[in-house]
């Protein structure tokens, strides 16, 4: 039997927010969903990830705010326009709202060099990844003053950011 990854555990606990900041413009290379999608399989995201996409509904259904905020370079890459495209379909769908920030918008704002999650304004989840863009791992963290660096930091990005049903890829 496989364990609950952390992050699941977090959105199941979690009374109010959950805000996710993503910096890279490449995740997973090998990921066979992404190769398929590159492919031409252009597959129904919310059912191909029905797990964390039921989990999403279900967290946003008891009241907790799901934002995604997404610093990209421009023009995006083709791993990013997958996000894009998967975006309306399986994010929002299920109840997140998600925000695009084009990188050459973000000059003066102070962002860690890490992706990450905030749940309730109090617990970091760290994800790291390799230069390649494979996830490496994880690390939780319960700090008060980096919980508010990250808050900051996110908050800083959404203010810029552009919601996701007007940011225009080309």
């Amino acid at each position: 039997m496989t364990a609950e990854p952390l992050a699941f555990q977090l959105f199941r606990s979690a009374q109010r927010s959950a805000l996710h900041l993503e910096t890279r413009d490449v995740y997973e290379p090998e990921d066979p969903d992404w190769n398929e999608w590159k492919a031409g399989n252009h597959f129904d995201p919310a059912v191909r990830w029905r797990t964390f996409h039921d989990l999403v509904r279900d967290t946003t259904s008891r009241g907790v705010d799901i934002r995604r905020a997404r610093i990209v370079s421009e023009p995006l890459s083709e791993y990013v326009q997958f996000e894009y495209d998967v975006t309306e379909p399986h994010n929002i769908a299920a109840g997140e709202q998600v925000r695009w920030l084009p990188r050459q918008r973000t000059a003066g704002l102070l962002v860690p060099p890490n992706d990450f999650w905030v749940f309730d304004e109090q617990v970091v989840l760290w994800n790291f990844c390799d230069g390649n863009g494979t996830w490496v791992g994880e690390e939780r963290t319960d700090d008060p003053d980096l919980a508010k660096l990250c808050l900051a930091a996110f908050d800083a990005v959404w203010d810029r950011a552009i919601p996701h049903n007007e940011y225009q890829t080309s």
